[in-house]
């Protein structure tokens, strides 16, 4: 199957507050010659995008994305051994293979747990995943940053060509030796869903292990109504994530069609 480079909708792209500001400004340019349905329909998405960066309405849009994170339990015995953690990217570009702090926080997340787990696993594989868009890939500077934290090099494989989590499935999957079809997936919480699709499309058989789990409950208050930075990042993510699911199930349906059965 051909390799796909981008995602038609980029982490920045589905930012609530862009839209807000795009809408607003269009709204007020263009507000004499809107009919006054259009009016009404218009005003309504930019409330719930300004809603979608308070707490409030980052709190729903998480769940409805979390709605479909399987149980801890769903992971049948005996557990794998072989663990998978993907690269969220980088904050700054590595000018070194050990610049461990050009790693983003989501990517930290997602390598100590899953060297956490790791270690609860005797003789597991660690599988770092992430290429990235510059010279240093990701799971380069993760796999150093795995030495230091403990893990034998030669515990580690670095596949380091993806640039987005349909080539971590597809990327891992060409790994030689072989990955096993029984893996544990490690990645963000809201990630999961859609990663745990594109495994299963590459013929895997992960096994969910999500880092940075988002509080389930809503601390209610004032604070809840107020715009707030986190807000919109976790917004824009489950945006991301709910756009990003609707393009995978058409990859996913695509390559169910056109690509031979995966044997390990």
């Amino acid at each position: 199957m051909r390799s796909i480079d981008r995602l038609i909708f980029p982490v920045w792209g589905t930012s609530p507050l862009l839209y807000a500001v795009a809408l607003l400004i269009l709204l007020v340019v263009c507000w004499r010659w809107l009919p006054g349905v259009v009016r009404i329909a218009v005003v309504v998405i930019e409330v719930l995008l300004f809603v979608m960066t308070m707490p409030l309405g980052a709190w729903a849009l998480s769940r409805m994305v979390l709605a479909r994170l399987p149980q801890a339990s769903a992971c049948a015995a005996p557990a794998p051994d072989t663990v998978v953690v993907l690269s969220a990217g980088v904050s700054h570009y590595p000018i070194g293979a050990k610049d461990f702090a050009a790693l983003n926080h989501l990517s930290l997340q997602r390598l100590f747990a899953g060297v956490d787990l790791w270690r609860t696993l005797p003789d597991a594989r660690l599988v770092l995943s992430g290429g990235g868009d510059q010279r240093i890939p990701d799971a380069v500077v993760m796999a150093n940053l795995a030495e230091q934290m403990g893990v034998p090099a030669a515990a580690i494989e670095v596949e380091d060509r993806s640039r987005n989590t349909w080539q971590n499935a597809q990327f891992v999957a060409a790994l030689s030796p072989r990955v096993p079809q029984r893996i544990w997936l490690v990645t963000s919480a809201l990630h999961m869903p859609r990663a745990l699709g594109a495994f299963h499309a590459w013929g895997f058989e992960p096994c969910a292990h999500p880092s940075g789990l988002p509080e389930t409950r809503l601390h209610f208050g004032p604070w809840v109504f107020v715009p707030q930075g986190h807000a919109v990042f976790t917004s824009t993510l489950a945006l991301h994530e709910l756009f990003g699911a609707v393009e995978y199930t058409g990859l996913e349906w695509w390559h169910a069609r056109h690509s031979k059965p995966y044997t390990p």
